[in-house]
């Protein structure tokens, strides 16, 4: 099978740059002079390129597109973010193709497929962490790629637009440690997943900081689809030394977290000191009102559109960016210092 053209192949047979190449695909980009603006579009037809469609909707002047990929719209984070997205784009005058993938490889493949048939000049997406070739093959054929939230390490080259996850984890367990909470528990994401790695990486810090052993029993990472967050919490309550503290850093299982803390009569924060990763309104609604780590979805979509926009536009020097956005800690009535009183009898 003959491998598709790629946008490196078009600079090199126009015997211009990829940046010139990346001009003249996308609006307000930068000055081409017109012989060489012909010159990429000729090329790019004779070579079959792809995204060819992209500069037809250029010369044509209609409305750029980009294709935004969230992993799952039944957790309220991404929702959010994907509704906050959509909004800053049409702000912009850009058109949003939305993805969602259910946390499913293979579905995320084949939005990918769809992607590329429709020629979009960008997308951002939160990665299931697989399809490494499919990602690379777009940026290959001249697309670019922002992650939000996660990344994929093997894809070095992609921008990426997150909270300081390692950070927020790292801190949320000092808070409790300096509460004299030694046992507390981690619910996460899967560790394959950048946002779950960071955040077990932090709690650990935290640990090795105060000279705190780390019990490998406490740390869950479980899917972000399912009730997979009440089963942990469940299990954690069995052990024979259960913990004191917990903090659910897997945000779609915050509900599932707490409602099975909520069925077994645990007192918050009388048995266990709470903190999630959540920034809900019914949180603060809770009795007591739950401590959290709050996300700041506007800016982070605010940073992602600006970077795949930026990008498109040629605004940015080569090179992959990251940009890490701090998330705040909010402690509420959740939390509470460990005393010999409250030690739990569950």
């Amino acid at each position: 099978m003959k491998k598709a053209p790629t946008i490196r192949d078009v600079a090199a047979a126009a015997g211009v740059s990829v940046s010139v190449v990346s001009r003249v695909l996308n609006p307000d980009s930068g000055p081409v002079a017109p012989a060489k603006r012909q010159e990429v579009l000729r090329v790019i037809d004779e070579l079959g390129y792809r995204p060819r469609a992209a500069a037809r909707e250029l010369s044509a002047g209609h409305a750029l597109t980009i294709g935004l990929v969230v992993t799952d719209l039944s957790n309220p984070f991404f929702a959010r973010l994907a509704d906050r997205i959509v909004w800053e784009a049409r702000s912009h005058g850009v058109q949003v193709v939305l993805m969602t993938t259910q946390e499913d490889p293979h579905l995320e493949a084949e939005s990918l497929d769809t992607l590329l048939d429709r020629s979009v000049s960008g997308v951002i997406a939160t990665p299931t962490g697989g399809n490494v070739e499919k990602w690379a093959r777009l940026q290959d054929l001249g697309v670019n790629v922002v992650f939000v939230d996660r990344t994929i390490e093997e894809l070095g080259e992609a921008d990426v637009v997150s909270i300081e996850n390692y950070d927020s984890a790292q801190r949320s367990t000092e808070y409790l440690i300096g509460l004299g909470h030694t046992r507390i528990a981690l619910i996460t994401g899967p560790r394959s997943t950048s946002t779950g790695a960071a955040r077990i990486s932090g709690y650990t810090a935290a640990h090795v900081s105060a000279s705190l052993p780390v019990d490998p029993l406490l740390i869950r990472d479980v899917p972000f689809r399912g009730d997979a967050g009440g089963d942990a919490v469940g299990s954690l309550l069995a052990m024979p030394q259960p913990p004191t503290a917990l903090i659910v850093g897997n945000t779609a299982q915050v509900q599932s977290s707490v409602r099975r803390l909520v069925q077994k009569g645990v007192r918050i924060p009388d048995d266990l000191s709470v903190i999630v990763f959540d920034d809900n309104p019914w949180t603060e609604l809770m009795s007591p009102p739950l401590s959290v780590i709050r996300q700041p979805l506007d800016m982070l979509a605010v940073h992602a559109l600006e970077l795949v926009l930026g990008r498109m536009q040629g605004k940015f020097p080569e090179g992959p960016r990251l940009i890490e956005v701090k998330a705040d800690f909010l402690p509420r009535n959740s939390c509470a210092p460990l005393t010999l009183a409250n030690l739990p009898t569950h």
